[in-house]
């Protein structure tokens, strides 16, 4: 069994495949303060639970592949795979990494590795050219070539971050659930909010994704838009661009990145 572990700034996913099946997965807040101890118990709870895995931690593991965009989180996950799984092979995503993927940015080093990650899965699944969009703490835009190649992307503010913001800098708005509303034109102020944030994302992906197909392909209908992340099924339903939507894009792009590598170790 492969466990892949994607840890972004608010949230982090767990994946476990049997081959190129996810059979299981967990999804978890991240905690920069969490330590190597915390977070070994935290998995032997999540995984103790599991019918395919023993009662020990790392019992039926037999591979791990980890990507982060804290690096904190990463620090201490990368002490989790010395302690308590010793003996399993680890690719822990970060430069020296063998994605398959060509890197086409002034500086590829600072392309966080869950983007590269899902890149890398949109190749393998669809080809290029893509656009993955993916509904996390920040909405990230990244294109990639026909030919496979990582050529850059759009961030903007994620769905969370503005609804935060607006309870925050609002005199008389607050927090709300972020939910469809009866109608576009809301009949009381979180009715309204919810209209604003579904139908404006989807707006602002509609655009920013139309924009970006006329630069990557010369017909940019030949361009496969892959929606992915925690929140992507609020605007699926209202954007006209998305083709598919894949949940797990980073868990399998770690799968990949994991087979690709596991055999230099």
């Amino acid at each position: 069994m492969l466990l892949t572990i994607d840890v972004g700034n608010t949230h982090t996913v767990l994946g476990l495949f049997d081959g190129e099946d996810i059979v299981e997965h967990w999804r978890i807040s991240t905690d920069a303060r969490r330590t190597a101890d915390e977070l070994a118990v935290l998995l032997q709870g999540l995984m103790g639970m599991h019918p395919l895995l023993g009662e020990e931690l790392g019992d039926g593991i037999d591979g791990i592949a980890i990507c982060a965009t804290v690096p904190s989180v990463l620090h201490e996950l990368r002490e989790v795979t010395r302690r308590y799984y010793g003996d399993v092979p680890a690719v822990l995503v970060e430069p020296g990494v063998k994605t398959g993927v060509p890197i086409l940015t002034d500086n590829p080093k600072e392309v966080g590795a869950d983007r590269i990650i899902n890149a890398v899965a949109a190749v393998d699944l669809y080809g290029g050219p893509a656009i993955v969009v993916d509904f996390g703490t920040a909405t990230t835009f990244d294109a990639v070539s026909a030919r496979g190649e990582y050529v850059g992307g759009v961030i903007a503010p994620g769905i969370e971050i503005s609804v935060e913001a607006l309870g925050v800098r609002g005199a008389q708005l607050r927090k709300i659930e972020v939910a469809r509303p009866r109608s576009v034109i809301g009949k009381n102020t979180v009715e309204a909010m919810q209209s604003g944030i579904i139908y404006g994302f989807a707006g602002q992906v509609d655009g920013v994704v139309a924009r970006m197909a006329r630069e990557l392909a010369d017909d940019p209908e030949e361009v496969t838009v892959i929606a992915t992340g925690g929140l992507a099924p609020m605007v699926l339903g209202e954007s006209s661009v998305i083709d598919e939507h894949e949940p797990w894009l980073t868990l399998i792009g770690l799968r990949l990145v994991y087979e690709r590598n596991v055999s230099r170790m």
